[in-house]
């Protein structure tokens, strides 16, 4: 369980394709009192680490990460890095469980003095889990969603989310990881069942 309020932005370092394939990850912060077997948030992808180095963790990736999630797994690439909720810590985003429900396309910004709108169009089906005033994560992020038309909804980032995650450097086109509020999937389940 995460947050979505990003602790580190790291880089991908090295990528070795296989089943698994074996990504090593380039962090400092999200390191501290980490060990193998601990997940950690990649741009909103809950994965296990797998090996430690001074400067770096490895994660193992399966096919199936592989198929649902944005495709940022090459060396190089920046992503938004967070460590699993202790018992005891803040709450101060929303309840994120780091399993990626869709991948979103970022279809437009708008930019004003202070504050960016961010407009993303989520998967067919994913948009009846997208509420006004709700939560979402994108790219691992906690945001707050400010509208909704269709299939597209928008977030306001402030200069500091876009300073201290990944987010100020999509463009139109991009494709981000997506993770509706936990609360919206557990209420469909309750109605379907009565």
């Amino acid at each position: 369980m995460f947050t979505g309020l990003v602790e580190e932005v790291g880089r991908v370092l090295e990528v070795r394709p296989g089943r698994p394939t074996w990504v090593r990850i380039g962090a400092r912060k999200v390191l501290e009192g980490t060990r193998v077997g601990d997940s950690i948030s990649v741009s909103g992808a809950c994965l296990t680490v797998v090996e430690l180095f001074p400067d770096a963790f490895a994660v193992e990736l399966a096919e199936e990460t592989l198929r649902r999630t944005a495709p940022r797994w090459r060396a190089g690439a920046r992503v938004n890095l967070e460590r699993a909720l202790k018992v005891g810590d803040r709450l101060g985003g929303h309840f994120v469980t780091g399993h990626v429900d869709g991948v979103g396309r970022v279809v437009r910004f708008d930019r004003r003095p202070g504050a960016t709108d961010l407009f993303v169009e989520v998967p067919r089906g994913l948009e009846k889990y997208v509420a006004e005033k709700g939560s979402i994560a994108v790219d691992g992020v906690s945001l707050t969603v400010v509208s909704v038309r269709d299939r597209v909804f928008s977030v306001t980032l402030i200069p500091h989310t876009l300073e201290v995650t990944t987010l100020g450097e999509l463009k139109v086109g991009d494709s981000v990881n997506l993770e509706v509020d936990l609360l919206a999937r557990y209420l469909e389940r309750l109605m379907e069942a009565r």
